[in-house]
């Protein structure tokens, strides 16, 4: 019989004491982790003690001894436990488990373990110096295992966090078990695994009892299943009886992440149990949620090259490019950004990861003026009741503060980042749901994530919304003549009222929605063939059907004005003669702040045969816009008064030509004459349209800087190489953006005051001007 937490009348049962004590936040968090521990790790009340003090210097919340016979003799425990009472979004850093973790170092103990609401960081005590990295476990030993020094030492070596190689690795060892028993194709294989490895995160976010989804916690909750859910599932005359347990769960997860749109409603497991069995077998000593997101998600990345680098090559753009693209364009935070093509989310992530820096950046900075601020020089001087008050104050405004980092949190500053910033859209249904695992391995941001035709507008990736575009759009595709949108490209009507509501300030419906209508409705003559042709809604269509073209100009209708974008093209879209009045109608929009030629090879990894150049634009300001048109309309003028008495003169010859033909009723020399009139004009304004468009550059001119970068950081076969060239060109470009003013970069600064009564505000301030104000109160940190 499992042991029961027990709360009456405010208060709560302690085992260990015997007795009811008064309830608060702690005390439960306390009681409960003292629950887990008899009821899932087998330790007993007799080798328990709470509110230890061990050498009248350090006060553990909870003490484990190996036996009771040493808990007697009064000697240091084997496992001391920190049990910190913070909202359940927030993850244990350093500093809350460092004073614990020095002082069972100290004292000699085996184990320290940090616990909160939200998770528990377990660490073996080293003989090695203190200032080394310390080192944690994927879970709380079990009461037989702390016995024996042999026993921990086991434990601790088969126990060690996992590095991403080694995750890496067991991530490919998965993926083979899977091909040999149930011969998948690799890419099959990868979504069974995918499946399974959101099972386990689901389990482990979830679980309040062993912290592992193991294959032997599996079997467990599998008899449990078959001995209680499924004949109460019979009785009731449910379908549902007939799943067997694997099936069952796999439900139960396609539940968890329904919103994100990970799997489709009739998805399931198709592998054999066997097979299932011994993946969960192979990734139980790696706890996923407990796992930091740059071991998890930079494995998963790999994994997911190593996958699809064959076929499916196009989708993943090296990391060294990415990372340098990121770093030119700068993203800032509240800055809407887009990936219209994302392939397996590289730039999404790495957009997301750059910004979620500055933030925690920003929030540690506020956290030491704090304690700067509390802990003056005065500190060390004040009576002990009045430290601990000074104390818990700085503690509550820490908490308050971390609360930005709460991504359930909708006022908090990682919430708008993950879910109001980051969007992308891919029309590989398998690319577009990787992408999303990709996104939740780091750390989220993969709700703004969609399937879907890049070059149309859905959900909210639509025309003048973004400030950043990062994106490789496939090389090389033509989109045909007949392609034409039809009405399976018109959102259903739940999601057009989701995202009417969610977008109110850009009246949804009639701007959004009712261009993919229209076209879709389009009556191509003769009331025979509806649908607009898809390169008719592009200017560049004219010119052609290239799929980077198409999207070059995409990128660009979905920026802002001033927006800026970085594009991977091919060399040819930038040299190729054919391709003039593209360059043309680009630099009509934008103005060029940057062109990175880099190595050919960079790319054949991946599968691509052509030289690639990453093209950063900026799109025009209003200002900017308003004074390329004058300059356009000006020189226009100029050059066509220039031409115009020519033009006269060739218009009177031919009036006079005509006239004389007409009189005669020669037909054939009046078409003849005709042609010929048609043919010089056209001839002229050719001469024009050449005269203006050089005169129009030089007039609006600027610097270009083009960098030839030599190694990338990347072989021809994948692998990294030692350059550091791209990371710093990108640090030297900076250093020019800025100096020349390349966009507007309003000073944007977020400060906390603190009043009286202890309450911190939010207070955002743009070129000093207090933009918005908020109080900084949250549901979750209530409760």
């Amino acid at each position: 019989m499992s042991m029961q937490l027990k709360i009456e009348n405010n208060k709560i049962y302690a085992p260990i004491l015997g007795k009811w004590v008064n309830l608060t936040p702690e005390e439960k968090l306390k009681q409960e982790f003292i629950i887990r521990l008899i009821n899932h790790y087998g330790y007993s009340l007799e080798q328990l003690d709470q509110d230890v003090v061990i050498k009248d210097r350090y006060k553990a919340d909870i003490g484990i001894w190996r036996n009771k016979s040493e808990k007697k003799k009064n000697k240091i425990p084997s496992i001391i436990i920190a049990a910190q009472c913070k909202a359940e979004h927030i993850t244990i850093n350093a500093e809350d488990y460092l004073i614990g973790y020095n002082f069972a170092s100290s004292v000699k103990a085996d184990f320290f373990i940090a616990t909160n609401l939200k998770e528990t960081k377990i660490f073996y005590i080293k003989d090695e110096p203190l200032d080394r990295k310390l080192e944690r476990l994927q879970d709380i030993p079990k009461a037989q295992l702390i016995t024996e020094d042999a026993q921990i030492r086991k434990f601790i070596s088969e126990s060690k966090t996992f590095t991403r190689d080694q995750f890496t690795a067991l991530l490919s060892k998965c993926h083979n078990i899977i091909r040999n028993n149930d011969k998948l194709s690799p890419e099959a294989a990868f979504d069974e695994i995918s499946k399974i490895l959101f099972m386990k995160i689901m389990y482990e976010r979830k679980s309040n009892q062993e912290l592992i989804f193991s294959k032997e916690r599996f079997k467990s909750l599998e008899k449990d299943y078959e001995e209680n859910i499924r004949p109460s599932l019979k009785a009731t005359g449910s379908s549902l009886f007939d799943k067997e347990y694997m099936q069952y769960l796999f439900d139960k997860t396609k539940e968890e992440f329904k919103n994100d749109e990970l799997f489709e409603e009739l998805d399931r497991i198709r592998i054999r149990q066997r097979s299932f069995e011994m993946i969960v077998e192979e990734l139980e000593s790696f706890n996923l949620s407990n796992t930091s997101d740059d071991i998890k998600g930079i494995a998963f990345e790999e994994f997911l090259g190593r996958t699809f680098r064959g076929e499916l090559g196009q989708f993943f753009t090296p990391r060294t490019v990415v990372d340098y693209m990121v770093d030119v364009l700068d993203p800032e935070e509240d800055e809407l950004i887009c990936d219209p093509c994302c392939g397996s989310g590289g730039f999404l992530i790495k957009a997301f990861e750059y910004v979620r820096d500055k933030i925690e950046s920003d929030i540690q900075s506020k956290v030491k003026n704090i304690q700067s601020t509390y802990y003056d020089s005065n500190f060390e001087k004040l009576p002990k009741a009045q430290k601990s008050k000074i104390e818990k104050k700085v503690n509550d405004l820490k908490l308050k503060l971390f609360e930005e980092f709460n991504l359930n949190n909708k006022k908090g500053r990682l919430h708008n980042l993950s879910h109001n910033c980051i969007f992308g859209t891919d029309a590989n249904p398998r690319m577009a749901r990787t992408a999303k695992m990709n996104m939740i391995m780091h750390g989220d941001g993969h709700g703004g994530v969609h399937h879907h035709d890049g070059l149309l507008n859905v959900n909210g990736i639509f025309d003048g919304r973004f400030d950043v575009i990062l994106t490789n759009p496939p090389f090389g595709s033509r989109v045909n003549k007949t392609l034409k949108i039809t009405p399976s490209d018109i959102p259903s009507e739940e999601k057009i009222k989701y995202y009417e509501d969610r977008y109110k300030e850009y009246n949804y419906r009639e701007t959004v929605v009712k261009q993919i209508q229209d076209w879709a409705n389009h009556d191509n003559g003769h009331g025979k063939s509806r649908g607009k042709a898809l390169l008719d809604i592009f200017d560049v269509g004219a010119w052609s059907g290239l799929t980077e073209v198409l999207f070059l100009e995409r990128s660009l209708n979905l920026l802002k004005l001033g927006g800026r974008m970085g594009i991977v093209l091919p060399d040819g879209v930038l040299n190729n003669s054919a391709l003039q009045k593209i360059r043309e109608y680009i630099e009509g929009k934008a103005k060029i702040i940057n062109i990175t030629s880099i190595p050919q090879d960079v790319f054949i990894a991946s599968g691509a045969t052509v030289k690639p150049s990453l093209l950063f634009l900026k799109k025009f300001s209003e200002e900017e816009l308003a004074t390329y048109q004058k300059i356009t309309e000006e020189t226009t003028k100029e050059i066509k008064d220039k031409y115009q008495p020519k033009l006269d003169e060739l218009k009177a010859t031919f009036k006079l030509e005509e006239k004389k033909l007409k009189e005669s009723k020669l037909a054939k020399e009046l078409r003849e004459l005709k042609k010929k009139y048609a043919e010089d004009v056209k001839q002229f304004e050719d001469l024009i349209a050449a005269d203006i468009k050089p005169l129009v550059k030089e007039r609006f001119d600027y610097p270009i800087p083009v960098i030839e970068i030599h190694d990338a950081g990347i072989s021809s076969t994948g692998a990294p190489t030692d350059s550091k060239e791209l990371k710093e060109t990108a640090e030297e470009f900076k250093i020019y953006r800025k100096r020349a003013k390349l966009w507007a970069e309003p000073k944007k600064e977020t400060q906390y005051p603190v009043d009286d009564d202890g309450n911190i505000s939010r207070l955002q301030l743009i070129d000093g001007n207090i933009v918005s104000e908020s109080q900084i109160f949250y549901e979750a940190y209530a409760h």
